[in-house]
């Protein structure tokens, strides 16, 4: 078994137009853009950052936003729903703020004796706010967004799989273990890591497939501490009978990819280097930030991004 996952790294999804996608997770839900840069193979499309005050790992979501891409069908083989930590109490105050701002999908409910508030992102993204134990974690209250309420990072994320087997079975050789079920959904939780240490899965055996399109999560990351760590749980993966890419450098962090038997596209990413490598804390996500390699053609690649608000 991987004993070197600590929880969630990120989340990565996709989205239709940059500017409007910023507006939301800067504006609405009141998180700090931490880095923008681009598709590491597109690179006339934005990768954006948002998180808290660092980028910290358990509290980034990320975002391609390709520019007019049509929206995803829903199903299973996906990331359904991602789920933000807020403090106990806060609901209330949310639903206020997202119902005045026109956010659509309100829905109020509990799971796993949580308080819950799911909402549609701008995308139709499935997003859930969930109550819970801030866990030394302090939340970036951005556009208004008091300390009491702000975003802390991520609960954790639910896939909707229409067989649980495999992937139930990978979790726990990821470290996770089984902890609850709550109808359909069976949750599993890792220990000793970060507080994004949920993973719920979704059993819907007469769902059709998702369709990947904006809205929809691209992947999701799993954190290790370090490359050393990294490169065990690769071997790990391999010795098992997984296809896993080599290491490549995401800047900001090193990651590797594999493809799940229910079709989710995971990652495991290293905590290192972080978000501050090559910019001053004070001034995370301002600057236009790019691969070595596109540096060259940074005046055509401006060209082709789109402006979109500090």
């Amino acid at each position: 078994m991987i004993n070197q996952i600590k929880g969630l790294h990120h989340v990565t999804s996709m989205a239709a137009d940059a500017g409007q996608n910023n507006a939301f997770f800067t504006g609405t839900l009141g998180l700090r853009r931490v880095k923008k840069t681009v598709n590491f193979d597109a690179p006339e499309v934005y990768h954006l950052y948002y998180g808290d005050e660092t980028g910290t790992p358990g509290s980034v979501m990320t975002y391609f936003p390709f520019g007019r891409m049509p929206r995803g069908r829903r199903g299973t083989g996906e990331v359904g729903v991602t789920e933000f930590a807020v403090p106990e109490g806060a609901l209330p105050w949310w639903k206020e703020r997202l119902a005045a701002q026109g956010v659509s999908g309100l829905a109020e409910g509990r799971s796993f004796g949580e308080a819950r508030l799911d909402f549609a992102g701008p995308d139709g993204d499935s997003f859930a706010l969930v109550e819970s134990a801030a866990r030394g974690r302090t939340p970036w209250t951005g556009a208004g967004v008091p300390e009491d309420a702000g975003v802390l990072g991520f609960r954790g994320a639910r896939m909707r799989l229409r067989d649980a087997g495999a992937t139930a079975e990978l979790l726990g050789f990821m470290g996770y273990s089984r902890d609850d079920s709550d109808g359909a959904v069976t949750r599993y939780r890792i220990e000793g890591g970060n507080a994004a240490d949920t993973i719920d899965i979704e059993e819907l055996p007469g769902a059709g497939a998702a369709a990947q399109g904006a809205g929809s999560v691209h992947h999701i990351a799993f954190a290790v501490e370090n490359r050393a760590a990294q490169l065990e749980v690769r071997k790990a993966l391999m010795d098992t009978g997984y296809q896993v890419t080599p290491v490549i450098d995401r800047d900001y962090f090193w990651a590797i990819y594999f493809r799940t038997p229910g079709g989710v596209l995971f990652e495991i990413a290293t905590n290192e280097p972080g978000f501050d490598r090559d910019e001053d804390t004070a001034h995370l996500g301002e600057a236009l930030k790019l691969p070595t390699r596109y540096e060259p053609l940074r005046g055509k690649i401006e060209a082709l991004l789109p402006e979109i608000a500090a």
